[in-house]
């Protein structure tokens, strides 16, 4: 088995502010990387329309993710006026504290948290 904890969450862009949101998603994306040395992939889609936004990242532990949200979390407020947020779904195990950070980011920003166990499988890195 694996350690992993995927995090994607899935927003509806609120109307006329696409172009903000992607500034200030490169923003948080060049301060994960630079302050973030565990986590091994951040990345933010947009749909084709650009009516939605996915973040998805990958962390090679649940404190990795419990780091991200700690150290990230600061950013998301000015976030929030731009997105409606959906779902957060983390695949694998977390402890109480990240549930805790992530019930806090969806009373900020909207949306559900979603668990998934890890039921089978492996990773290559």
């Amino acid at each position: 088995m694996t350690d992993f904890v995927v995090y994607l969450d899935t927003s509806e862009v609120r109307p006329g502010e696409l172009g903000k949101l992607r500034v200030a998603m490169a923003h948080l994306a060049s301060f994960v990387e630079a302050n973030e040395p565990r986590i091994i992939a951040y990345n933010v889609y947009f749909s084709g329309d650009g009516s939605r936004m996915s973040v998805l990242h990958i962390h090679e532990d649940v404190a990795s993710l419990e780091f991200h949200m700690k150290v990230a979390g600061p950013l998301f407020p000015p976030i929030a006026p731009l997105v409606k947020l959906l779902t957060v779904e983390i695949f694998g195990a977390v402890n109480d504290a990240v549930l805790e950070q992530l019930t806090a980011k969806t009373q900020l920003l909207g949306g559900t948290v979603i668990l998934h166990d890890l039921g089978s499988g492996f990773a290559r890195v």
